[in-house]
C-alpha cells in the first residue's frame, strides 16, 4: 500500500471522517488486518478565516512539502475550499495531489449524472476550481445557487457547521437550496463542504446527493491500494 499524506483541520469534524473512512474502506477491501499508513498535518482553521489566499497557499505548500519529505506518496486536502490553492501546492511537490473535483467528476460520470448542483462555501460556489475542473475534465455542467443562496449557505457553513453546530434551521436552508437547484435542472447535488454530509446524515432526498467527503476518501483509498 502507498503512504498518503492528508492536510486536514478545515474543519477537524470532517477530518475525523476522512481518517475513519480511509481506514474503514481499506479494511473492507483488504481485511481487518490491514490499514494504510497515513501522514497528517491538521492546521489551525483560523488560517482559513483570514481569507488571505497568498498566505493560505504558502502555508499549505509548506505542510505539503513536509508530508512529502517524511514519505507521503500522494497528498489529499481534506476539504473543498482549500482546493482554491491546489495548483500552487501541486506545482511545489513531486507527488500527486488527489483533487476532490476529480473524485466527484469520476463518481458523477460513472453514475451517468449530466448536471450537478453545488453547495459549499462562497469560494467554492463562486470560483471555478471545483466547477470548472468538473466541466472541463468530465463534461458535466455545474449549477450554483442564486446570489442570496450563496450568501446564506456560506454564512451557515462559517457560522455553524465548521464550529460543529448542526441545526434544524441549517438542514431546512440546505434542503431549500437543493430544491432550487433541482428546479434549475440539477440531476444530482454535490455536498461541497465536507461538513454538509454531517449535517444531512440520514436525510433522504429524491436526487443523488454526492457526499464529497466519502467520495474523496474512496478516491484516496483507490490511490493507496493502487486499484
Amino acid at each position: 500500500m502507498r503512504k498518503i499524506g492528508l492536510i486536514g483541520g478545515t474543519s477537524w469534524h470532517s477530518t475525523i471522517d476522512y481518517y475513519r473512512l480511509i481506514n474503514q474502506l481499506t479494511n473492507e477491501r483488504k481485511g481487518k488486518e490491514a490499514n494504510p499508513e497515513i501522514l497528517m498535518y491538521s492546521i489551525n482553521i483560523g488560517l482559513m478565516f483570514t481569507q488571505d489566499w497568498d498566505l493560505i497557499g504558502k502555508e499549505f505548500t509548506t505542510y505539503a512539502k513536509k508530508l512529502e519529505s517524511i514519505g507521503a506518496e500522494g497528498l489529499a486536502l481534506c476539504a473543498n475550499t482549500p482546493h482554491k490553492i491546489a495548483p500552487q501546492v501541486s506545482d511545489a511537490i513531486n507527488i500527486p495531489l488527489l483533487h476532490i473535483a476529480d473524485a466527484l467528476g469520476t463518481y458523477a460520470q460513472n453514475q451517468g449524472i449530466k448536471t450537478l448542483g453545488l453547495l459549499g462555501t462562497m469560494p467554492v460556489m463562486t470560483g471555478d476550481f471545483i466547477t470548472g475542473r468538473i466541466q472541463e475534465k468530465f463534461g458535466i455542467e455545474c449549477l450554483v445557487p442564486e446570489r442570496t443562496g450563496v450568501v446564506n449557505v456560506h454564512k451557515m457553513v462559517v457560522d455553524e457547521l465548521v464550529k460543529g453546530v448542526f441545526s434544524e434551521e441549517a438542514k431546512k436552508l440546505t434542503i431549500d437550496e437543493m430544491n432550487q437547484l433541482k428546479e434549475k435542472g440539477a440531476d444530482g447535488v454535490i455536498l461541497g463542504c465536507t461538513e454538509l454530509p454531517i449535517l444531512m446524515k440520514g436525510i433522504s432526498y429524491d436526487l443523488p446527493l454526492l457526499d464529497s467527503t466519502a467520495i474523496h476518501a474512496k478516491y484516496c483509498v483507490d490511490f493507496v491500494l493502487n486499484d
